[in-house]
């Protein structure tokens, strides 16, 4: 009889989780894509306070905290300074939904472990009514990529060689796989 696979589950951030977020945004494979430590969890911090409208979470196993999720709204991120540093951003639907993840345990990586939870993620997102959801990996981090392909992502063309080190890519359950 085979064994039932690990439960993922996502709750919301709390102060609780600076600390653990702190150290997973100091980790090596978090630090080579993701921003300063410090910068990112002020970031987190005005999320959790109400200050951004971002929605942050903490990605579990088996009950166990193991990485960071989030999802942010297209039409809260059309200002000015974004869109002259980001001008792509204006030809995504008005209420796109974005996703952007960490796994911070490094001896969880390439086990499947993203996926799952973007999965879930997207679930919860299209249950929510978001038709439109998208993610944003840099295109080198390929361990990403895959990630996100598998979990039914996949590059959007009309904006493939304009954005620049960042790959948008828009979901469809059509393109999900198991492996």
């Amino acid at each position: 009889m085979p064994s039932e696979p690990d439960q993922i589950d996502i709750i919301p951030v709390t102060a609780g989780h600076y600390p653990l977020l702190l150290d997973w945004l100091h980790q090596p494979h978090v630090r080579e894509w993701w921003g300063d430590p410090d910068t990112e969890l002020a970031h987190i911090r005005d999320m959790v306070e109400g200050r951004d409208t971002t929605r942050p979470f903490v990605i579990r196993l088996d009950g166990k905290p193991i990485g960071y999720i989030q999802y942010w709204f297209v039409a809260d991120n059309r200002s000015p300074d974004i869109l002259e540093k980001d001008p792509w951003v204006s030809e995504l639907p008005e209420d796109a939904v974005g996703v952007d993840l960490t796994i911070g345990e490094a001896e969880l990586l390439s086990r499947g472990v993203g996926s799952r939870a973007v999965r879930l993620m997207v679930r919860r997102l299209l249950d929510a009514g978001h038709a439109s959801i998208i993610i944003d990996p840099d295109r080198e981090n390929r361990r990403a990529v895959r990630a996100y392909e598998k979990a039914g992502f996949r590059p959007i063309p009309h904006l493939e060689g304009r954005t620049g080190s960042v790959l948008i890519m828009q979901y469809d359950k059509n393109n999900e796989t198991n492996t």
